[in-house]
């Protein structure tokens, strides 16, 4: 006879009664009804914040498959609606598809309470829970579901390493005895700064209703001053539009900063934390119910397969922290999206919508075109793309140049060149990607002399032989890829210089055969590994300034479409820009006009040596990721600076500047910047950064973040795949024309067993 395992975790402790604690507590039991599970709630049952719950489809679906009673009190009670409406200048978009489903906090909480009481659960409201390190002692496993303010996180700071960080925009959530069919984005243009409402049903005759605004925005308002009741009739006269009459009502409301919340670790022993204890997510993309619920799922789900609890806990963590972290990434994009709202506002409506609606980069013009075509399709005429075109393969003009799409082939290093020469292996690896239909294709960074090479794989653009080389591969993509553009980025190493082949070791000095480097000032990349560099003189800025005009002369006889001036990435016109690299006391360094002052005098001794009719773009680092460093304000300033002196557009990058930076990674991550500058500063941008579909590229493209998008890793993995994102897409219009030879492949072949 097979033995039966014992229940991992016979009795269990929640802290807090929010829905995850308490959907915790009903899966927990019933799972092993035999286990004892007490919930602990320091409030009254009926008291909480807040008005709404909206969960997704996906969330529902994991309800339903962990516990069919719960899901079937939610179906009963839940109201559904699938349109957006957002209301701005006096008009009213509507764009449908979405799938809301929602229900009132307290007719969620009441259901979870029954739920809990019919399984044996122990509820004990208005008690204050004893501290998780004393239940730990007569429990075998402690849920800590007590919130943002957690006290059991709080308690044990050095091993779960919380991170608090508080938001630039104050909210508050009310809520208006109204019947709203859709959920409603409505945006205020006042004397005191751009203010908006979110607003959604919870029921057939009642609706949550948000208003955010920025921190300064709050006060020039005099919203820090009001009473209650002022500061509910000032909201409901800004969105009379939406509440049409109907007065706001509060809830233990307060005006507050949203905090975003992130744990190094999710469990001490046998403490874990769950929901807002564990993690928030901007309430933008209405997410913190449907984390904590889910979270409760996976914990449950674990505890009942694992043989033990460290095991389940391990478990529980490793599912949910990717998804998590996925979340945040595009709760924090939204987030930031309305913190520069009024950046947005002054787009034609129809796009404004667009960008509202794909601001989170999780909603993209494919599966928005899914849900509302006939929407999208109004927006695509808006802005001007024809019919059956994707937004990706409409024309771009820079100066004289048109380019045929909006794809560009990042500068990727090859690290392949023989004394700066490129070879036949330049000639393949630019040729295939001309040949695979981007727009633009771009040079690795081309060094204006020997000894401003990163490595000794690096191309150059110093002597005769280097014009004759580069000339060849012109020549090629002009000849057999005609439409092609080819642009070339010259830049100098600066402090980042001298060092080995990527694949020998990023950014590690060479064995030997060094070469002295020059900087702003004389910072090593890395003490200790990376040699000081010389501070530039007088005579070694002319002398460099010099050597990027004889380069840029010799990229216009041998071809080339466009010239990008590198000012990015730690090199020697990026470290005059960052406040961490520059640390001069003359005229080039200081404040960020002197720090300007250097990069600036290249980029116009090159603008005048090149091509009237020739575009110029630069690459910029818009943020250094490091404290002290580029901010996203220096930024604009800089792409005002060099739009000012000529610059067709700002190819707009981050980091690696600095090697203690913190990249914050993830999808698209670096095109807010690029969106933030366009709108700004007034200049056509290049989004770079982790775009790689062209779901991606069409929703930038038509939300106007960005003009070009430049891709590196995808075009590695596929040299062909702008023409292959236009089979896709079954375009076979002039933005994307495939090569004669090439045009027998134009369809994707046949797989698998089919004929």
């Amino acid at each position: 006879m097979t033995a039966v395992p014992a229940v991992t975790a016979a009795r269990i402790a929640v802290i807090g009664g929010g829905p995850g604690g308490l959907y915790a507590a009903v899966l927990l039991k019933r799972l092993a009804p035999d286990r004892e599970v007490t919930v602990w709630e320091r409030n009254a049952p009926d008291d909480t914040f807040g008005f709404g719950v909206v969960l997704s489809d996906e969330t529902l679906g994991g309800i339903g498959s962990a516990d069919p009673d719960v899901h079937a009190a939610l179906a009963r009670e839940m109201v559904r609606w699938d349109a957006i409406d957002v209301v701005h200048r006096g008009r009213t978009l509507t764009c449908g598809g979405h799938g809301f489903a929602a229900l009132g906090r307290h007719r969620l909480l009441h259901l979870l309470h029954e739920r809990c009481r019919a399984l044996g659960v122990t509820l004990r409201f208005r008690t204050p829970a004893p501290p998780a390190a004393e239940l730990a002692r007569t429990h075998d496993l402690v849920i800590a579901a007590d919130g943002v303010n957690s006290r059991t996180r709080d308690a044990h700071r050095a091993h779960f390493r919380p991170t608090v960080t508080t938001h630039r925009c104050r909210y508050i959530w009310l809520a208006a005895d109204l019947a709203l069919d859709a959920f409603r984005f409505e945006i205020a243009e006042t004397p005191h700064g751009v203010m908006q409402l979110h607003a959604y049903p919870y029921s057939r005759t009642a609706g949550t209703v948000i208003v955010e605004m920025r921190e300064e925005v709050w006060r020039r308002a005099g919203l820090d001053r009001c009473d209650e009741k002022s500061a509910l009739d000032q909201c409901a006269d800004r969105f009379a539009a939406t509440l049409r009459g109907s007065p706001l009502r509060t809830n233990h409301s307060a005006w507050t900063a949203f905090r975003t919340v992130v744990n190094a670790h999710w469990s001490h022993g046998n403490v874990v934390l769950l929901g807002d204890a564990a993690h928030t997510a901007h309430f933008s993309i209405g997410s913190g119910t449907k984390l904590a619920v889910e979270d409760a799922v996976a914990l449950a789900a674990h505890l009942d397969r694992a043989p033990d609890v460290p095991t389940a806990l391990a478990a529980y963590e490793a599912e949910r922290r990717p998804v998590v972290a996925s979340t945040q990434r595009a709760a924090r994009a939204s987030m930031e999206w309305f913190e520069n709202l009024a950046v947005h506002t002054g787009g034609p409506p129809h796009r404004f919508a667009f960008d509202l609606l794909t601001r989170s980069r999780r909603v993209t013009h494919d599966n928005l075109r899914l849900r509302d075509a006939a929407f999208v399709a109004a927006v695509e005429d808006e802005v001007g793309v024809p019919p059956g075109t994707p937004p990706m393969f409409t024309p771009f003009r820079l100066r004289g140049l048109t380019l045929r799409n909006r794809v560009v082939v990042s500068p990727m290093d090859m690290y392949c060149a023989t004394d700066g020469t490129p070879g036949d292996f330049h000639l393949v690896h630019l040729g295939a990607r001309a040949l695979g239909g981007a727009g633009l294709v771009m040079t690795e960074m081309v060094c204006v002399s020997p000894t401003g090479r990163i490595t000794p794989g690096c191309t150059g653009m110093y002597t005769p032989e280097h014009e004759r080389a580069w000339a060849r591969i012109t020549a090629f993509v002009h000849d057999r890829a005609p439409g092609t553009a080819l642009g070339i980025q010259l830049g100098h190493s600066g402090r980042k210089g001298s060092t080995r082949l990527m694949w020998e070791g990023i950014d590690q000095p060479l064995p030997h055969g060094n070469w002295p480097l020059v900087a702003a000032s004389p910072l090593p990349y890395r003490p200790g590994v990376n040699q000081t560099p010389h501070a530039l003189t007088a005579s070694g800025l002319a002398e460099i300034r010099q050597q990027f005009v004889r380069s840029a002369e010799a990229a216009a006889r041998a071809g080339f479409d466009l010239l990008e001036l590198h000012c990015a990435h730690g090199y020697l016109l990026s470290g005059f820009l960052s406040p961490l690299t520059n640390h001069r006391d003359d005229a080039y360094g200081g404040d960020l006009a002197g720090r300007l002052r250097y990069p600036l005098e290249v980029f116009d001794a090159v603008r005048a040596a090149w091509p009237a009719d020739r575009p110029m773009t630069v690459r910029i680092s818009a943020t250094d990721w490091a404290e002290g460093g580029t901010t996203a304000d220096d930024a604009v300033a800089v792409a005002r600076a060099f739009a000012a002196h000529g610059a067709d557009a700002i190819d707009v990058s981050t980091g690696q500047v600095v090697p203690d930076e913190r990249p914050d990674f993830g999808r698209s991550y670096q095109t807010p910047y690029a969106d933030r500058i366009r709108k700004e500063a007034g200049v056509a941008v290049i989004a770079v950064g982790a775009i790689s579909s062209w779901d991606d590229v069409n929703s930038l493209i038509l939300a106007g973040r960005a003009d070009l998008c430049a891709l590196g890793r995808p075009h590695l993995y596929d040299p062909h795949w702008t023409l292959h994102a236009a089979a896709d897409q079954s375009y076979t219009g002039p933005g994307a024309p495939w090569p004669t030879p090439y045009q027998a492949g134009s369809r994707k072949p046949p797989t698998g067993r089919r004929a």
